[in-house]
């Protein structure tokens, strides 16, 4: 059966996964009166309430006799390691590119990695129903791109495909068609067969699945040969050390589930049963002479943070898990299959450094833990900092900003101010398209300030560009907060007194602690208030009139917006029901003389 295999690849929020949505329809996947909702792809649920992807899926859909494989892929850059390994199973990809916003800098890194693989690429330039869109200047700055990144002559001759994945057409050229059958028919023209080299068996293992019944389940593309049920195999693991083992069950991918196979043959994506310890990157070889393919590199990773128990006086009222061992023994687990990540032992039993791509991507996985129901302390965000031909040298990102041209100028101001500089600055249309170079120390608390200050009409991405300079102290929040003197329930009564000093986090009736952050001041410099006070009651009558105080409702905070507050001598306690903000040393005289010492030193 002739096979195709192809991964989609786009900045976040160009339509990755509306196309796999409309390629599964097309190919009559589903039964005619089957309710399947929109993206069906992302189907965990935070995937579902963020409206992004986060880990990359394999479909495969069957059009006129020829089997293809569709990997669809992140956009965010955090999540760039999930895009780079599963390149390794395609042998072509869909550049998807909105109409409007041209190229972006994600579309920059992905393509750049889908070039380098020598994969051959099918533009795809989406969205053209959008209001003021510039399909042609799009088109001409996708070449530009292709040819900035030292495209190949045959790689620079890309085929380009028009159309609307909403509304379910896309063309070879700009009028509007029945369906999406020019794009298929594209896909089995323009993508070449696996090629398949002589020799034995070879397989990379590029991904992971889990199944309760099955175990671990390794997934990856058979580059040589051919596998088969209850064949015996060598794995050869990164640092060159070899395990025999046998497979016990082999399925292929079919629609959106498994199918159970007795062989695969090379040039297809399969899931192999039956292994035990083996990890992302490691080669499933010939039992007699096993040859290992090339290890899979990811990128480094730019900013870590410190990951401990839960310390503070409401530890173990929520989660299930939240014991060091259980938490050191789920962050292994995690790197496992995030291959951005890692995890590093502190001198401290109770305390480990997590390393990632960026908050997206640490913020994603202590959500994912704490719905899993664990309870853990995170603190601040910090950059990985080098020493670089002995210079002290830090991560520098590309940061692209859309803004309407009122907010133009207040854009500038707040990332110059963050050591930003500006590269770029052209007119699309309404919109002002600015690119900075900025530190990425810079970027942490950057995007709810700059949402603050363009009525939440400016539309950011960023993307790690290299190593540089460092470029000095940045000035971090202005305010101060407002901490909780001691332990206790809240009163409208005492929040009602000390509306003026700053606004709240918490509401009347809320469990506080001493030391926890339960508001923001209005002036710089931390004040602790008692929010406990009841109102001492002088007459019978008096005691109604307590409810009748108007207090603002507190702020809600979302778990990446409470990294981005956060200073040095603050944390995050996450539990599965509450996130709260508070000071790393709960007393007050603990704060004090550290506070001392830390000028001392200076």
């Amino acid at each position: 059966m002739n096979i195709r295999n192809i991964a989609i690849i786009a900045h976040v929020d160009h339509g990755k996964t509306t196309l796999v949505d409309k390629i599964l329809h097309h190919t009559n996947v589903f039964r005619a009166n089957q309710e399947t909702g929109e993206l069906i792809m992302d189907n965990n649920d935070l995937e579902k309430e963020r409206g992004i992807t986060i880990l990359s899926k394999n479909v495969s859909v069957e059009y006129n006799g020829v089997k293809i494989n569709v990997i669809d892929t992140p956009g965010h850059a955090d999540f760039g390691g999930e895009v780079e390994r599963v390149l390794k199973m395609a042998d072509g990809v869909i550049l998807l590119v909105d109409a409007f916003e041209g190229p972006m800098p994600q579309t920059r890194f992905v393509l750049q990695k889908a070039l380098q693989l020598n994969l051959k690429p099918i533009v795809v330039i989406n969205k053209v129903d959008k209001a003021n869109c510039r399909p042609d200047e799009v088109h001409d700055a996708v070449f530009e791109l292709f040819f900035n990144l030292d495209a190949t002559e045959e790689q620079l001759n890309f085929p380009t495909y028009y159309g609307s994945g909403k509304n379910g057409w896309f063309n070879d050229s700009l009028a509007q068609c029945e369906d999406i059958t020019p794009l298929l028919d594209g896909i089995l023209k323009h993508v070449p067969e696996p090629k398949i080299p002589e020799g034995n068996l070879q397989l990379q293992i590029t991904s992971l699945d889990y199944s309760t019944f099955l175990g671990r389940i390794a997934v990856g593309r058979v580059a040589r040969g051919s596998i088969k049920e209850g064949q015996p195999i060598s794995l050869v693991q990164a640092d060159g050390s070899i395990k025999k083992s046998r497979v016990r069950e082999l399925y292929i991918f079919e629609a959106l589930g498994k199918k159970k196979v007795t062989e695969v043959e090379a040039g297809d994506i399969c899931a192999v049963v039956g292994l035990e310890d083996f990890n992302i990157g490691d080669t499933i070889a010939d039992f007699d002479a096993p040859e290992a393919l090339p290890v899979i590199s990811v990128d480094e990773p730019t900013m870590n943070m410190l990951f401990s128990i839960n310390n503070s006086p409401f530890f173990g009222k929520d989660g299930k898990f939240v014991t060091s061992r259980h938490l050191r023994d789920r962050l292994v687990k995690e790197t496992e299959k995030n291959l951005a990540l890692r995890v590093v032992d502190t001198d401290s039993a109770d305390s480990f450094l997590v390393y990632g791509r960026g908050i997206l991507h640490l913020g994603v996985l202590i959500e994912t833990m704490r719905r899993e129901g664990f309870e853990l302390t995170v603190g601040q965000p910090q950059v990985i900092l080098k020493n670089i031909d002995g210079k002290k040298c830090e991560p520098y990102e590309t940061l692209v900003v859309d803004v309407p041209q009122e907010f133009a100028s207040k854009v500038i101001d707040l990332v110059t101010r963050r050591k930003g500089e500006m590269l770029i600055m052209e007119t699309k249309g309404e919109m002002q398209h600015l690119e900075f170079e900025i530190p990425s120390r810079g970027l942490i608390g950057l995007r709810t300030q700059m949402l603050t200050n363009t009525a939440g009409e400016a539309v950011m991405a960023h993307r790690f560009n290299d190593y540089k300079a460092w470029k000095g102290a940045i000035p971090g929040r202005n305010n101060g907060v407002l901490i909780a003197k001691e332990a206790g329930t809240t009163t409208a009564y005492s929040l009602d007194k000390l509306q003026d000093r700053g606004f709240f986090f918490v509401d009347p009736g809320e469990e506080v602690y001493k030391g926890m952050i339960i508001g923001e001041n209005n002036k710089p410099g931390d004040l602790v208030v008692n929010p406990n006070e009841g109102k001492k009651l002088t007459n019978m009558r008096a005691s109604g009139s307590d409810a009748a105080t108007s207090i603002a409702p507190k702020t809600l905070m979302t778990l990446e917006e409470c990294m981005e507050y956060i200073q040095h001598d603050e944390c995050i306690e996450v539990t599965p029901n509450h996130i709260r903000m508070r000071k790393v040393y709960l007393d007050e005289e603990d704060r004090k003389r550290l506070s001392k010492v830390m000028k001392a030193d200076a």
